[in-house]
């Protein structure tokens, strides 16, 4: 219990999915978190949820004067950011042929963009606070490529770089600023349980020990490890969390 104590964590794309689970999860170990994402209502609900230790702001993440005001905003609650959980993202399914480019610049601009602002403004603000952590949520699609998702696969493996550039350079500076990327395959979330269907308990771990898809929770628990002073010489790791799918290959 307790194990991120004080922190001041940001989670982007909280309102749902390993974004909530994320912000639950650290709230509960003692940090205080600001949730952000587009869906103003659904992000409100959830920071009631957590109670006087969350607090909630709007944000589009491929917006540069978005990133400006959550840093801003948390400063002047806070006084302080530990941690940055990169997690908004989108997914849309498509083949090289089949990706336009309107489709392609609209993920980049989200998942790679989006990540980049994270990173360059969360890097300034913890040099401030004496430290902190990254946390990037990348992807098994970066790391193999899915045909099906283009885009998507291509702006995490941008995530997965860029990870290693903020870890190299934070390091070499001294900042004591560790950044990381988690790397899953499925997860059952609602962003995913479009393409799943409804009968999803099938899918479980518990169920089925061959299953490519986690639960949001399991994803939480690393990113509290990440955040943690536990992982404190963990920098510019790519973890995976996929029951081991990629060793047995897509």
């Amino acid at each position: 219990m307790n194990r991120v104590e004080g922190k001041v964590v940001i989670v982007t794309g909280a309102a749902s999915g390993v974004g909530r689970e994320d912000a639950i999860l650290l709230a509960r170990e003692g940090a205080r978190v600001v949730l952000t994402d587009i869906n103003q209502e659904a992000g409100r609900k959830v920071t009631d949820e957590i109670g006087e230790s969350a607090t909630f702001v709007h944000q589009d993440i491929s917006l540069e004067d978005d990133w400006k005001a959550l840093m801003k905003a948390t400063l002047d609650r806070f006084g302080r950011l530990d941690a940055l959980v990169n997690n908004a993202a989108i997914l849309m399914m498509g083949s090289i042929e089949d990706t336009t480019l309107e489709d392609w610049r609209k993920v980049e601009s989200v998942n790679a963009d989006g990540y980049f602002l994270g990173c360059k403004y969360g890097v300034a603000a913890m040099k401030e606070s004496g430290g902190g952590s990254i946390v990037n949520m990348s992807s098994v699609a970066a790391l193999t490529g899915i045909p099906i998702t283009c885009a998507y696969s291509a702006s995490k493996g941008s995530v997965a770089a860029l990870t290693r550039c903020v870890a190299i350079h934070c390091r070499l500076n001294g900042y004591r600023i560790r950044c990381n990327s988690i790397h899953p395959d499925g997860i059952l979330t609602p962003m995913t349980l479009g393409f799943l269907g409804n009968d999803i308990d099938r899918l479980r771990i518990e169920n089925d020990p061959a299953t490519r898809f986690c639960d949001p929770k399991d994803i939480a628990n690393l990113v509290l490890f990440l955040v943690s002073d536990d992982s404190r010489f963990i920098n510019g790791a790519e973890l995976r969390i996929d029951n081991a799918q990629m060793v047995v290959g897509l």
